[in-house]
Protein backbone atom coordinates (compact mmCIF):
# COMPACT_ATOMS: atom_id res chain seq x y z
CA UNK A 1 0.00 0.00 0.00
CA UNK A 2 2.53 2.42 0.64
CA UNK A 3 3.58 2.46 -2.83
CA UNK A 4 0.23 3.34 -4.44
CA UNK A 5 0.70 6.02 -1.31
CA UNK A 6 3.82 7.71 -3.19
CA UNK A 7 2.28 7.37 -6.68
CA UNK A 8 -0.68 9.46 -5.45
CA UNK A 9 1.58 11.77 -3.97
CA UNK A 10 3.52 12.64 -7.09
CA UNK A 11 0.09 13.00 -8.60
CA UNK A 12 -1.58 15.53 -6.92
CA UNK A 13 1.76 17.53 -6.61
CA UNK A 14 1.26 19.02 -10.00
CA UNK A 15 -2.54 20.12 -9.01
CA UNK A 16 -2.97 23.69 -8.25
CA UNK A 17 -2.13 26.97 -9.79
CA UNK A 18 -0.23 25.35 -12.63
CA UNK A 19 -2.80 23.01 -13.68
CA UNK A 20 -5.06 26.39 -14.67
CA UNK A 21 -2.45 28.87 -15.67
CA UNK A 22 -0.04 27.89 -18.75
CA UNK A 23 3.19 29.36 -19.18
CA UNK A 24 3.44 32.85 -20.34
CA UNK A 25 3.75 32.94 -24.19
CA UNK A 26 5.24 36.34 -25.99
CA UNK A 27 3.92 36.58 -29.43
CA UNK A 28 4.27 40.05 -31.65
CA UNK A 29 5.06 41.97 -28.39
CA UNK A 30 1.31 40.80 -26.85
CA UNK A 31 1.92 39.05 -24.00
CA UNK A 32 -0.62 35.84 -23.35
CA UNK A 33 -1.06 33.53 -20.26
CA UNK A 34 -3.97 30.52 -21.00
CA UNK A 35 -6.44 29.64 -18.99
CA UNK A 36 -8.41 26.94 -18.54
CA UNK A 37 -10.80 25.18 -15.92
CA UNK A 38 -9.62 21.81 -14.31
CA UNK A 39 -10.66 19.30 -11.81
CA UNK A 40 -9.40 15.45 -10.09
CA UNK A 41 -10.89 12.65 -9.08
CA UNK A 42 -8.73 9.89 -7.35
CA UNK A 43 -9.48 6.76 -7.00
CA UNK A 44 -6.84 3.62 -6.18
CA UNK A 45 -6.75 0.11 -5.83
CA UNK A 46 -3.98 -2.45 -5.80
CA UNK A 47 -3.31 -6.22 -6.38
CA UNK A 48 -1.93 -8.92 -3.40
CA UNK A 49 0.95 -8.85 -5.93
CA UNK A 50 1.82 -5.09 -5.67
CA UNK A 51 0.33 -3.76 -8.71
CA UNK A 52 -2.17 -1.63 -9.15
CA UNK A 53 -2.50 2.41 -9.42
CA UNK A 54 -5.27 5.21 -9.74
CA UNK A 55 -5.97 8.88 -10.22
CA UNK A 56 -7.63 10.62 -12.94
CA UNK A 57 -8.49 14.28 -14.19
CA UNK A 58 -9.92 16.61 -16.91
CA UNK A 59 -8.29 19.97 -17.91
CA UNK A 60 -10.62 22.35 -20.39
CA UNK A 61 -9.12 25.40 -21.92
CA UNK A 62 -11.09 28.61 -21.24
CA UNK A 63 -9.23 31.63 -22.25
CA UNK A 64 -6.60 33.36 -22.28
CA UNK A 65 -5.34 36.85 -20.32
CA UNK A 66 -3.95 39.10 -23.25
CA UNK A 67 -1.58 42.15 -22.34
CA UNK A 68 -1.04 44.39 -24.83
CA UNK A 69 0.87 47.84 -23.25
CA UNK A 70 -0.79 49.14 -20.21
CA UNK A 71 -3.91 46.93 -21.49
CA UNK A 72 -4.82 43.72 -19.87
CA UNK A 73 -8.28 41.58 -20.61
CA UNK A 74 -9.06 38.27 -20.59
CA UNK A 75 -10.44 37.03 -23.88
CA UNK A 76 -12.90 33.45 -23.27
CA UNK A 77 -12.80 30.73 -25.55
CA UNK A 78 -16.72 30.63 -26.37
CA UNK A 79 -16.81 26.73 -27.44
CA UNK A 80 -15.27 25.37 -24.39
CA UNK A 81 -17.45 28.01 -22.27
CA UNK A 82 -20.41 26.43 -24.05
CA UNK A 83 -18.91 23.09 -23.23
CA UNK A 84 -18.27 23.71 -19.47
CA UNK A 85 -21.55 25.80 -18.96
CA UNK A 86 -24.41 24.00 -20.43
CA UNK A 87 -23.97 20.99 -18.30
CA UNK A 88 -23.73 23.31 -14.64
CA UNK A 89 -26.96 25.47 -16.09
CA UNK A 90 -28.77 22.04 -16.47
CA UNK A 91 -28.00 20.90 -13.25
CA UNK A 92 -28.43 24.32 -11.50
CA UNK A 93 -31.84 24.59 -13.48
CA UNK A 94 -32.61 20.96 -12.23
CA UNK A 95 -31.97 21.78 -8.46
CA UNK A 96 -33.55 24.94 -8.61
CA UNK A 97 -36.58 23.09 -9.98
CA UNK A 98 -36.70 20.28 -7.10
CA UNK A 99 -35.92 23.31 -4.25
CA UNK A 100 -39.24 24.95 -5.72
CA UNK A 101 -41.41 21.82 -6.07
CA UNK A 102 -40.44 20.36 -2.33
CA UNK A 103 -40.86 24.10 -0.93
CA UNK A 104 -44.38 24.18 -2.85
CA UNK A 105 -45.32 20.99 -0.71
Amino acid sequence: MPNLALELGKQTASLGVNSVYGEQQDVDGVRLVPVAISWSGFGAGESPEGSGGGGGGYAAPIGAYIRKGDDLRFEPNIISLLAVGIPFIWVAGRALSRVIRALKR
